[in-house]
């Protein structure tokens, strides 16, 4: 679980954008955390009155005029107080309290060339995810433009893929990481406080690795290539690329990862294969450690997929072939270059011969999990990838037959972990457990659909949804607002804002409306 640590590790200092404390002579900024607790005014002028959000400008970690631009031009797009102010909060969350430190590598020697670094925390918890940190600075792909100033948005997205080179070389199987040892944030207190230091897992990173979490989830890899392709797609820089010390490197890791997980659980004579990736944990969750010793379900080779251990959630796969997964896996593969194109081909190969099944209710669609052997288990989970988000990452097309049979399903009480009530009507997942609605995965519904109607009503629920302190939460309570997960998650602030900036390209007349 993320949780248990974030107390104690709140005692290593916060950094501002390029390696100061925040705060100014006068005192501290107050810490996020807190903040985000509180109710903050002025209130917004709609009838759900939500709170002022944002930290004041000296305690914002990147200040970055695109943003507050965007914010002032959104503010005389969207007519609805309430939704502006959610938009006006969320959307610069990531950049006004999670970039924790940005600075240079040390050198090996003199003659190498200085390389940025970001360390980016997922809100609440002090470690960095590598699929949090994607998605958190992905919010902000269309402000992306070629700029070799540190002071840039281009630079902390090459300073956050620096980063996770190093990560993905120095332990490829793990999901969260401490700060570098450049930031100064590190304290012999806090690497103690790591999971990983009681975890039984194998293959062991080096003690240098400052693994924070060590579960093997394969959208980590797909988020490191998400990352790399919008960075190059959006500003051609390829200089970036050919210059940095680690990346490439990253990517044969990754792919040697990847191609060591997809072979089966048994040889042909019948023996156990050596597993590759093996995770126990001491626990009363059992979605938070693998059966079988740490080697999880069984599972059959040869399907062209890569076998996860772990989902988005940080929850337990109960078959270890993850289909959104390995979607996002063959979507990024096939984007970032000719040299992985082969495999990409074989990922998604695997996945529509394997991850598609019939259902009795909803005809052909995708599985969540399979294993190769018939074992399937239909479902979908709030967290992305999931098999709702598909199109956003553009596996396929939304209009797709089987990705419509499988969207109805999801959407509907068959999927074991779709919640409704009068709060929210939206997936959930075993990570936080029945009854609780992800505010993400309305997002995602959002994001994935043309039908005004669905998007009106989905608006509706996310605007009631967060008890007046105007962020998205992990997970909220189905039929009462007050009661939810998470105060301060970064990464669905950023997905919020988002997608408000989709519906202005896509759906302007409904920023225009009122959702009074």
């Amino acid at each position: 679980m993320k949780g248990p640590y974030l107390v104690l590790l709140s005692l290593v200092p916060r950094l501002g954008a390029h390696g100061s404390v925040l705060g100014d002579p006068t005192g501290p900024c107050p810490d996020y955390s807190s903040y985000a607790y509180e109710k903050h005014e002025p209130l917004s002028k709609g009838r759900f009155q939500l709170a002022y959000q944002r930290p004041a400008p000296r305690c914002r970690k990147f200040p970055l005029a695109e943003v507050d631009e965007t914010i002032a031009t959104m503010k005389r797009t969207i007519r609805d107080p309430d939704l502006f102010r959610l938009f006006e909060n969320c959307f610069p969350n990531t950049l006004d309290t999670a970039i924790t430190w940005k600075g240079l590598a040390a050198k090996a020697s003199e003659t190498d060339e200085d390389e940025e670094l970001t360390y980016i925390t997922t809100g609440d918890i002090n470690a960095m995810w590598l699929r949090d940190s994607a998605n958190q600075l992905s919010s902000y792909r269309t402000l992306l433009r070629p700029n070799a100033s540190t002071s840039s948005l281009a630079s902390l997205f090459r300073g956050t893929i620096n980063l996770q080179s190093r990560y993905l070389l120095s332990a490829p199987h793990c999901n969260a990481f401490h700060p570098p040892p450049e930031s100064s944030l590190l304290t012999p207190f806090a690497l103690a406080l790591s999971p990983a230091a009681t975890d039984i897992f194998s293959p062991l990173p080096p003690p240098s690795a400052g693994v924070y979490e060590c579960k093997f989830e394969l959208d980590s890899l797909a988020a490191f290539l998400q990352l790399s392709h919008e960075y190059h797609s959006t500003t051609h820089d390829t200089s970036f690329f050919s210059s940095s010390r680690t990346w490439l490197r990253a990517v044969t890791t990754l792919l040697d990862t990847a191609s060591a997980l997809t072979g089966g659980t048994y040889l042909p004579d019948g023996r156990v294969a050596p597993p590759g990736y093996i995770f126990q944990r001491s626990t009363t969750s059992a979605s938070e450690t693998l059966s079988n010793s740490g080697m999880g379900a069984p599972v059959k080779g040869g399907t062209g997929m890569v076998r996860s251990a772990f989902r988005p959630s940080d929850d337990a796969c109960v078959f270890p072939l993850f289909v959104p997964g390995n979607m996002m896996l063959a979507r990024y593969l096939g984007a970032c270059a000719g040299i992985v194109e082969a495999m990409a081909g074989e990922v998604r190969a695997g996945v529509e011969r394997y991850g598609r099944v019939q259902h009795r209710g909803f005809g052909k669609v995708y599985a969540y999990e399979v294993d190769g052997f018939g074992g399937v288990n239909v479902m979908d989970d709030a967290n992305i990838p999931s098999l709702l988000a598909a199109p956003m990452f553009r596996y396929m097309d939304r209009n797709d037959p089987i990705y419509q049979n499988t969207r109805r399903f999801i959407l509907s009480r068959d999927n074991p972990y779709y919640m409704v009530g009068p709060v929210l009507n939206g997936t959930g997942g075993p990570h936080v457990g029945p009854g609780m609605a992800w505010p993400m995965s309305l997002i995602v519904r959002i994001l994935t659909t043309d039908d005004d109607t669905e998007i009106v009503d989905s608006l509706r629920q996310l605007l009631s949804s967060t008890a007046g302190l105007g962020l998205m939460h992990e997970a909220v309570n189905t039929h009462r607002a007050t009661s939810w997960t998470r105060q301060w998650f970064s990464w669905a602030n950023g997905l919020f804002g988002q997608m408000i900036l989709d519906l202005k390209q896509r759906k302007p007349h409904l920023l225009e409306r009122s959702y009074q």
